[in-house]
């Protein structure tokens, strides 16, 4: 006798024929008198992928979270199949089919995957007890639904964040999820990995699941989307078919402006070895690293997701401890036991994960400005705040970071001025050597200008820096010279000014197959 509960949602009247999945109706939202949505308007056809674009900022998480039911809009109308529903009610917008997948997995690592599909929802019993061959069949079934294999019994902590991510896919799926929506998919995710979400994603639409995709990367937005819908401070700026607009004219829309010149000139006139690397391994990812750095040069390291890239950085920073070679600061040999050692020497390292291990979220923009060196806003051991919050006032000029003020919890800010305060702590602390790990990951288009005219300037005024990055337009755009790393070795380097994607993915790959990004 089949014990499994029915978790599909009441049947609801058919639909007239034509009537879009999703109507979200100028839609409206307010925050202690701050305007996040005013009169936002978006409609979702069933089968049909939906990009949202805009800067951040714009309001694109606000407006999903009205859609999943986190927020209660405060004008407006959201309609289902043509039926209007009231939002502020996760469970019911999850019953309607709608999934919203962050772009911070939400998986509870020490459960297994299966446990993490049906997490408050396990099937039982008619006697009440977890139905675990149930669980673990109908994962199996979802997974294979996604044409992937992960074990449904391995904890979730020891999947890569691609795996965690089908799994939060599957999950939906077990739901009778509707409407997918996949915020920053692609940013923690290597070539083939998205190559591989992007056929899931094609599959499902064929069966009629349709999907809202928030991205940054305009090459994704025109590869997968049929439809895009620009936000700008909190109002709807159009909607149209991808293939109606450039990608010139959507940044325009995102941002109000033409961007021209997207990357500085390369004017820079390098000096002496800041940093020299030789021989360097540690773990199994990084294998006889060298290279050097001169001040007021910029160089990046390209490769593939798990080429060892971000390891490289991790080992010179002190991050992790390096199992042999040598790392030179101005000639000096150095071997840094921790970061904070590191920034002591002039050693400063923007991580790739901003908010785990960039910034003190509850903190205020003046102290995680400040945090590097705070014995320079001190006198006998107590923290002078009125010099504190100058520096930080002016660093928050300098590098644009909106916020309304230095006291504003950095939490609140949006991705791109949460990386500015990052940059403005190194600023303040004098650093030599910047190391810049994804420097640009999850920002909007404005934003990323912003932070390359940031690192050139970094290089103008003396300073090192050395950035990672999955971009190859932005390594090809910002670098003097460009390590590319195979399997933990400098396969090789490149002169910033002559090389190509093409190039760069010869040298990256083993069989020189070229793979855009």
């Amino acid at each position: 006798m089949n014990t499994e509960p029915d978790n599909s949602p009441a049947a609801a009247p058919a639909a007239p024929k034509g009537t879009p999945l999703l109507k979200m109706d100028k839609i409206g939202k307010h925050f202690a008198g701050v305007i996040a949505l005013d009169g936002v308007s978006l409609e979702i056809g069933t089968g049909e992928c939906h990009a949202l674009v805009g800067e951040n900022g714009a309001g694109k998480s606000t407006l999903m979270k009205v859609l999943s039911g986190a927020y209660t809009a405060d004008a407006g109308t959201v309609s289902i199949d043509g039926a209007r529903v009231e939002t502020g009610n996760p469970r019911r917008m999850a019953d309607l089919g709608i999934a919203v997948i962050y772009q911070e997995l939400t998986l509870a690592p020490h459960l297994s995957v299966a446990e993490n599909v049906f997490l408050g929802r396990m099937p039982r019993t008619k006697l009440g007890i977890v139905d675990w061959a149930s669980a673990r069949r109908q994962t199996r079934e979802a997974l294979n639904r996604l044409g992937v294999t992960i074990g449904v019994d391995v904890l979730a902590a020891d999947l890569s964040i691609a795996q965690q991510q089908m799994v939060e896919i599957a999950k939906a799926l077990t739901q009778n999820a509707r409407l997918l929506v996949l915020d920053e998919p692609s940013a923690v995710l290597g070539d083939t990995e998205i190559a591989m979400l992007f056929d899931i994603m094609r599959s499902l639409k064929s069966e009629g699941i349709s999907f809202i995709y928030i991205s940054h990367r305009m090459k994704e937005i025109f590869e997968i989307a049929d439809n895009v819908t620009v936000l700008r401070d909190g109002r709807t700026i159009a909607t149209q078919p991808v293939a109606d607009i450039t990608a010139d004219g959507l940044v325009s829309q995102m941002v109000g402006r033409e961007l021209s010149n997207v990357y500085p000139p390369r004017d820079r006139d390098p000096k002496g070895v800041v940093l020299k690397v030789q021989n360097l391994n540690g773990g199994p990812l990084v294998k006889d690293v060298s290279f050097e750095l001169r001040a007021g040069e910029i160089v990046g390291i390209a490769g593939l997701a798990g080429a060892g890239r971000t390891e490289i950085l991790r080992l010179i920073s002190g991050a992790d401890r390096r199992a042999s070679g040598t790392v030179e600061l101005f000639g000096k040999p150095v071997d840094f036991a921790n970061p904070r050692q590191a920034v002591d020497a002039g050693i400063g390292l923007l991580p790739e994960d901003r908010k785990g291990q960039g910034l003190f979220l509850s903190h205020s923009v003046a102290f995680n400005i400040s945090a590097a060196d705070l014995s320079k806003y001190s006198t006998a051991g107590v923290l002078n705040l009125g010099s504190e919050k100058q520096k930080a006032n002016e660093l928050i000029k300098s590098l644009r970071i909106r916020t309304p003020d230095a006291a504003f919890t950095v939490r609140n800010l949006s991705g791109g001025n949460q990386q500015k305060c990052v940059l403005g702590r190194w600023l303040a602390a004098g650093c030599s050597v910047l190391l810049a790990d994804e420097p640009t990951r999850g920002v909007d288009v404005g934003a990323k200008q912003d932070m390359y005219r940031l690192l050139n300037e970094f290089a103008q005024e003396g300073l090192a820096v050395l950035f990672v990055s999955s971009e190859l337009p932005e390594v090809l755009g910002l670098a003097d010279r460009i390590l590319v790393i195979r399997d933990g070795e400098v396969s090789a380097e490149l002169d910033g000014k002559t090389a190509t994607e093409e190039s760069i993915m010869r040298h990256a790959t083993d069989h020189g197959a070229a793979v855009g990004l």
